[in-house]
């Protein structure tokens, strides 16, 4: 019989059928305050009131088109992963930065993190005053929604070069990257949030590297390794979180500027995502980078607690899908996880940086009532 996570009563019935990854077009006006905060031209009280007023639009749209849980925009971080990485104990921002991966087009947000000193939770995180200025702005009934990078994200890109000058192996870097975000989900428990998204690309890093390296068995290995230590990680991560928290993963190929990072189906990485204690996974299926749905019977796990959110509608282009050939895709999904643990959402994302994706915020608002319009007709609960 195959593993089956105990059942826990979760605070929510999330993710939902219509659910969104977390990022949304920051609009002209804030990207402007922004820029005059940065130049010194703008007091942070004014941008402030400005950011305020920006989010509760978007609060106000999200409820709307009938969301039941609202994100932020994620409106007052420049990346949608290193202002959290950099607002952690021990990480520093490094500027004009260099990647070993280009976005398609060669463009790249030229922005890192760097280890400067032991890894430990921050208890004035800015993510934990802008989760409270959320919930300040919600409706009866709705939920908050928090978004955070992967604690994966810290093995990549030589994030965490220099290590041996703090840690004496390399386990025990990974322990204090598990408890610093252990940490960090426990005060966002305290401040209320019961629906919190990790957001990971760098299992889309490992499906590509995994495939490209099969030849290769020394260069194969390492990245094999890696997708043991961010699979330990993250367990130990879950581990430490309170159990009626929802807790789902965003498995990303990257999005900045409608472009993206990486290709390769989920058989890659499936097996180590497979035992996680998610309560869901989104999946981006947006295009045949993803490969087929064969996967998804090993990531669910036949799980009946955990739901897949397929992301078949995408937040790149502004074109709209075709419903019936959406509604052809779930079919197929669910000959491999039934119906009732399938849930729809975008494949991304609109804004994953400040510059946001080639798309109008009338494109963006379009894209999620369709998510609503199909997730309305395909589940009746």
């Amino acid at each position: 019989m195959a593993w089956q996570k105990p059942t826990i009563k979760k605070a929510l019935d999330a993710p939902y059928r219509a659910d969104l990854v977390g990022s949304l077009l920051r609009p002209a006006e804030l990207k402007e305050a922004h820029a005059a905060l940065a130049a010194g031209t703008k007091s942070p009280e004014d941008v402030a009131a400005i950011q305020k007023a920006a989010i509760q639009h978007i609060v106000d749209e999200q409820v709307r088109l009938g969301f039941k849980a609202v994100t932020d925009g994620e409106f007052s971080r420049r990346y949608w992963h290193l202002d959290f990485l950099w607002g952690l104990e021990g990480i520093d921002e490094i500027k004009h930065a260099t990647y070993e991966h280009n976005f398609k087009g060669d463009i790249n947000a030229a922005a890192n993190v760097e280890l400067t000193g032991p890894i430990s939770y921050n208890p004035h995180h800015p993510f934990f005053k802008a989760y409270s200025e959320l919930q300040s702005l919600l409706p009866e009934g709705v939920v908050a929604k928090q978004t955070i990078p992967s604690p994966s994200l810290l093995f990549r890109d030589h994030r965490t070069d220099g290590w041996e000058k703090y840690y004496d192996s390399r386990e025990e870097l990974l322990d204090a990257i598990a408890t610093a975000y252990g940490d960090t989900i426990n005060q966002f428990y305290i401040l209320g949030c019961r629906y919190l998204q990790i957001d990971d690309t760098n299992w889309a890093y490992l499906i590509q590297n995994l495939k490209d390296t099969q030849n290769d068995i020394a260069k194969h290995s390492e990245f094999v390794q890696l997708a043991h230590d961010a699979h330990d990680v993250i367990e130990e991560m879950l581990a430490m979180a309170p159990h009626d928290m929802v807790i789902t993963s965003h498995i990303c190929r990257g999005n900045f500027q409608s472009t993206y990072l990486f290709e390769g189906g989920y058989e890659y990485i499936a097996e180590f995502l497979q035992d996680l204690k998610y309560d869901g996974l989104f999946l981006e299926y947006d295009t045949e980078r993803a490969g087929g749905f064969a996967p998804l019977e090993t990531l669910w796990n036949h799980d009946q607690n955990k739901r897949i959110v397929l992301g078949l509608i995408t937040s790149k282009f502004p074109e709209l899908e075709d419903e019936a050939a959406i509604r052809a895709k779930i079919d197929a999904a669910s000959q491999y996880v039934p119906l009732e643990n399938l849930a729809l959402s975008t494949q991304c994302g609109f804004a994953s940086t400040e510059e946001g994706n080639k798309v109008t915020e009338a494109d963006q608002w379009a894209k999620l009532a369709l998510v609503q319009k199909i997730a309305g007709d395909v589940w009746s609960d």
